[in-house]
Formats: C-alpha cells, sequence, structure tokens
C-alpha cells in the first residue's frame, strides 16, 4: 500500500513538472490556439451538440432562462439530494428547482435530452451602467445532432408554453381598477390592482346547468382557439353581454368566469375616464389573458339613446352641424360634462372591435346591463358582444344548486312533496338567487325552517304576481327563451324608432338653417 501511494506522489510530481514545462516553452497564445483546435476537433467527432441559456443577456434579463427553469421545476422529476425552493410574488405555491451545477434528463416527442445548471462566479466588476450578479447562470441543453432540427423549435416553443401555463397557475388572480382620474401609479401605470379572491365557480353559480355548461364550451373553445382565429382572420377576443334583473349574478358570472380560465380581471370605471384617447391608453395596458368588464354600462356614462334630443337642447344646436360627432354619437356632455368627459360611443366601439382593439391577444371583453333596451344596437351586434347572456330569475335547476350551497341539501335529501311544490312555484315567483340565497343564509343554522320559511316565500310571491299580472310577459305563458327574444327586439325597434326620428329631425333642422341663409 505504502508503495502505491510512493508511486501516485511520483506520477503527480511528474505531470506538474511537464506542465510547467509546457508552460514555460509554449507562450499562452499557441496554448490558447491548440486548445481551441481541440475543442474543434472533440466537437467534430462528438455526437451531442450544446445549446447554452444564460440569465442575462447583455443588461436584460432571458425570459427562456426563467422558462426553462420554471419548466424544469414543475414538469419533470427532479432527482437528487438538494433542491433549490422558491415562492414568487402573488403565487399560491411553492416551486423546486435544480441546484447549482446539478443537471437532469428530460424527454420531448421521445428524445431524451439533458439539461445542467451552470453557476459559476462571475468577474469583479471595474465599471458597469447597470450591476450584475456575483454569479453567472445559465442552463445547457445537450442534445443529439441528429435530433437538433427534429425538437430544438418546437421544444422551446413548448416549454414556452409551458411556462406561461405554469406561472398563471401558480400565481394569485388579479383584480385591475383605472387609477382616480386617469393618474399614474409610481411604476407610471394607469391601473391598481388587488389581489382577486371571489370564491364563484361555475360548479356555485345558480343557473340553469345547460346554459351553464353552452357558456363553459364557448370559453374553453375561445381559450383554446389561437389557430383558429389566426386562420380566419379574426382578432382573438370575444366579447359578452350579460343581462337580466338586479340580483340574477352577473358579477358572479363574471368572477367564475375568470377562474374558469384563470383570467386576470380589468374592471374599467368609464365615469373616471375623460376622452377616446385615455381609453385607448387603459387598452394598451391591459395583458392578455385577461378579462375587459364593463358593468351597467347603460348607467355609466351618456353614450345611450342617440336619437332623443329635447327642445331645449335642439335649439342649442342650430348652428351646429349635423355631422357633428356629438350630435351623432352622444359624447359624455351634458351631465357628463362637468367631468369633462368626451367618451364618445363610436370610441367605446373602436374600444371593443376596431384596430386598437387587436393590440393584445386572448382578451374577454364582458359588458353588463339592468336594461338591456336602453342600449344603442351597435354596442350588441357580433363581433362586439358575440354572446348574450340573459341572467334570469331562479328556475328549479337553480333553485337546487342554491339548496346545496347554503344548506347542503342534495335532491334526495328534501322530501318529494316539498320538492314538487317548490318546482311548482318558483317560475311564478320570480326570485333572483340574491333574494334566495338571502332567504337561505337568514335560517341557515336551522335548515328545516329555511326550507319552510323559503317555500312560503315562493308561494306568497308567485301568488302576488299572478293577481297583479306582472308575471313575465304579463300572462306567465312565455317561456324564458321568448322572454329574451322579445326584450332584444324591444331594444332594437326601441333604437331604430329613434334614429328615424333623429334623421327627420336633423333634415328639418338643415331646411331651417337653409331657410334662414336665404333670408
Amino acid at each position: 500500500m505504502k508503495e502505491y501511494w510512493t508511486s501516485l506522489a511520483s506520477l503527480l510530481g511528474v505531470l506538474a513538472f511537464c506542465q510547467s514545462l509546457m508552460q514555460s516553452i509554449f507562450p499562452p497564445e499557441l496554448r490558447f490556439a491548440f486548445l481551441k483546435f481541440f475543442n474543434r476537433i472533440f466537437h467534430l467527432f462528438s455526437t451531442y451538440c450544446y445549446f447554452d441559456i444564460t440569465e442575462i443577456d447583455g443588461v436584460n434579463t432571458n425570459e427562456l432562462y426563467n422558462a426553462v427553469q420554471l419548466y424544469l421545476s414543475s414538469s419533470v422529476s427532479i432527482a437528487g439530494n438538494r433542491l433549490s425552493l422558491t415562492r414568487a410574488v402573488n403565487s399560491s405555491s411553492i416551486t423546486f428547482g435544480l441546484s447549482n451545477n446539478d443537471s437532469i434528463v428530460d424527454t420531448f416527442n421521445g428524445v431524451t435530452v439533458l439539461w445542467e445548471h451552470v453557476v459559476t462566479q462571475r468577474q469583479t466588476q471595474t465599471f458597469a451602467w447597470r450591476p450584475l450578479p456575483e454569479e453567472k447562470r445559465g442552463f445547457t441543453l445537450r442534445i443529439k445532432k441528429k435530433n437538433k432540427t427534429l425538437i430544438l423549435n418546437s421544444y422551446l416553443d413548448y416549454i414556452m408554453e409551458r411556462a406561461n401555463e405554469i406561472r398563471r397557475k401558480n400565481q394569485d388572480r388579479l383584480l385591475y381598477t383605472n387609477s382616480r382620474g386617469g393618474s399614474l401609479d409610481s411604476r407610471g401605470h394607469p391601473w391598481e390592482s388587488v389581489p382577486f379572491k371571489h370564491p364563484s365557480t361555475f360548479e356555485t353559480l345558480a343557473m340553469d346547468p345547460i346554459k351553464k355548461q353552452q357558456i363553459m364550451d364557448d370559453l374553453k373553445d375561445f381559450a383554446k382557439g389561437q389557430v383558429f382565429y389566426q386562420k380566419t382572420g379574426r382578432a382573438w377576443k370575444r366579447g359578452y353581454l350579460l343581462y337580466g334583473p338586479p340580483g340574477t349574478g352577473k358579477s358572479s358570472m363574471i368572477a367564475a368566469m375568470a377562474n374558469y380560465l384563470g383570467y386576470d380581471i380589468y374592471d374599467l370605471e368609464l365615469t373616471e375616464v375623460h376622452s377616446n384617447s385615455e381609453l385607448r391608453k387603459l387598452l394598451m395596458k391591459t395583458s392578455s389573458k385577461s378579462i375587459i368588464v364593463i358593468e351597467d354600462i347603460d348607467c355609466s356614462i351618456n353614450l345611450t339613446n342617440r336619437g332623443k334630443k329635447n327642445s331645449s337642447s335642439s335649439s342649442s344646436n342650430v348652428n351646429r352641424s349635423c355631422y357633428d360627432p356629438e350630435t351623432r354619437t352622444g359624447s359624455g356632455s351634458g351631465e357628463e360634462g362637468g367631468n369633462g368627459n368626451t367618451i364618445t360611443l363610436s370610441g367605446l366601439l373602436n374600444f371593443t372591435d376596431g384596430l386598437w382593439s387587436c393590440c393584445g391577444s386572448e382578451r374577454i371583453f364582458v359588458f353588463t346591463t339592468n336594461h338591456i333596451e336602453k342600449l344603442d344596437p351597435a354596442l350588441l351586434r357580433s363581433g362586439r358582444m358575440d354572446m348574450h347572456i340573459y341572467m334570469s330569475f331562479c328556475n328549479f335547476p337553480s333553485l337546487k344548486i342554491l339548496l346545496k350551497n347554503y344548506l347542503g341539501f342534495e335532491e334526495e335529501d328534501i322530501d318529494d312533496d316539498v320538492l314538487k311544490e317548490m318546482e311548482r312555484v318558483v317560475e311564478k315567483a320570480e326570485m333572483t338567487p340574491a333574494d334566495v340565497s338571502e332567504a337561505l343564509i337568514k335560517n341557515r343554522r336551522d335548515k328545516e325552517k329555511a326550507i319552510r320559511e323559503l317555500l312560503e316565500d315562493l308561494k306568497s310571491r308567485g301568488e302576488r304576481n299572478v293577481k297583479n299580472g306582472k308575471l313575465r310577459g304579463g300572462s306567465g305563458n312565455l317561456t324564458e327563451l321568448e322572454v329574451v327574444e322579445e326584450q332584444e327586439k324591444r331594444a332594437i325597434d326601441s333604437q331604430n324608432e329613434e334614429e328615424e326620428d333623429h334623421d327627420e329631425e336633423e333634415i328639418e333642422l338643415e331646411d331651417n338653417i337653409c331657410k334662414t341663409r336665404e333670408d
């Protein structure tokens, strides 16, 4: 054993002597050229190729590095005794990653690749505009040369896509609102945000299951429809109009849509927007995969009833051309004029369906209203509001959902006679989900009492509606679909009549101006 160690020490001494001899005989330039030539020969005969992905590219952060780090930490089984744990800002989960100079094997489309996390000390900086981290980090991807063209581009695109999905899933949803008076926050953004914690889901939403499934399928098709929208030449966006009586769950529907898709919500307050250009800037500062909401569009600003002009406004506009955009579009003057609001209907339409609406992708526009008949027909057409969703009074299927949500009752837990009586009177009662929910919350400690009082309330309201003739359509015989169609028809017919009256007023006004000029 002693002889072995003696021989090893002698060999190391000879190697050290040879190394010092090489350094004294051959200059550094020659040694560098030799190593470079050796590396070329090695890579020429090697069956692998290598790709480096550094954390910082020049002075900018490399997004691909962050995507690879997130992808490897979330979708690949890491074998090793040392892992790094992280929790990002606004994230609800902890992720693990590769430690320094650790490696891992991944498989994509049947091809095996090797990832190595390389961490080295950075040389001391003499001067830099932006201080860099002390450690130089990066990933090295090793793949076989024969598989280079087969998987490289598609593999990296897949990593970026998976990283975005993981980031959106782990990150808490955010609820944005536009800053008061168009002011900017400390980072120069016009939106202020808070974590979005609304618990509403489609499972707990009180709505007819068939209609609910149609909405979920439509949302799913939209989220997965990037290729379809590109192929058809359409902007990747979709509009939903939620309308119906107050308390029917319009806000809960928006929250359920956001939780279902994992999108952020931008709640746009139109009364705080002063001009069309400001409206466009707000749109440009929204992110993809988001829902842009304008609630109570008929009450926000004066954008409705373009044809309604009282006598005083007509007389004050004698010298104004009928082609004035404010006259034609109904700008936010008048009641809103004190706040300097000059948003026009044209500006709002361009916001939802114009060229500026295409400055981002995968966006959903949601408008809500309690009075669809007050909206301009231009807002209702396809391409702006693609899907009209009538949020109705409580029917029997939605009533059963509320009983399960608030009392934990399944259908078989309630007496058959009570269920049949509820089914008979719920349509006539015309109670909103909010009314039913309040009745159940009030007596949630005594479930039997809650059922009993709810049934009595349904009966009394139904009898009162029948007596007063206040049932839907006046007779109570119209189906929900007929009610929806009738409301939309009245809204469009009303606006068409107003436009015709407005056109007649314009013609009469022009005639009066011409006569005045002739006189």
